[in-house]
């Protein structure tokens, strides 16, 4: 479980940079969302959910 979890959040954080040229105005929504991902699945390890 843990492992696919890495792995979405690595295809996340991947899709997340603003390096191809549609994606230069999209500003922080894309990584502000990630960050909330991280802190959700973080307090859900920290509480041993997952």
């Amino acid at each position: 479980m843990i492992t696919i979890l890495l792995i979405i959040l690595i295809l996340m954080l991947v899709g997340s940079l603003p390096t191809w040229p549609h994606s230069a105005k999209w500003g922080y929504g894309p990584s502000g969302g990630l960050g909330t991902v991280l802190v959700i699945l973080l307090i859900l390890y920290l509480m041993h959910v997952i």
